[in-house]
């Protein structure tokens, strides 16, 4: 038993001397990427990112109603413009902190927990 043991051993270092174990060992680093690249890419998005977006475009929305408003003072935009601009950031605004609220309501219910 001991003697197939260590012929194999014996085998598999004459395979390294040929190439063999180092082919393998790239086959299995090129597979371990993939798989990685296939697992991330099945996963999409993270909160984080989609979190991220939702704040980014928030902001976007009422520095647009500020410039709209602005440009409404100088009499370079429309009322109507301005008005939009203006009823799409305070929508926003009015979400972000509903979101707000709820996310600190469930934080508040959860340190409530008992362990």
């Amino acid at each position: 038993m001991i003697d197939s043991v260590s012929s194999i051993n014996s085998l598999t270092k004459g395979a390294g001397t040929l190439g063999v174990q180092s082919s393998e060992s790239n086959i299995l680093s090129q597979a371990g990427t993939v798989v990685s690249a296939a697992a991330s890419a099945a996963l999409g998005p993270t909160f984080a990112s989609v979190l991220g977006g939702a704040v980014n475009d928030a902001i976007n929305a009422v520095k647009g109603g500020e410039a709209a408003s602005f440009a409404g003072i100088k009499g370079t935009a429309d009322t109507r413009e301005v008005v939009d601009a203006v009823m799409e950031a305070d929508r926003t605004l009015k979400t972000a902190v509903a979101l707000r609220d709820k996310v600190v309501s469930a934080y508040l219910d959860i340190t409530k927990m008992q362990i």
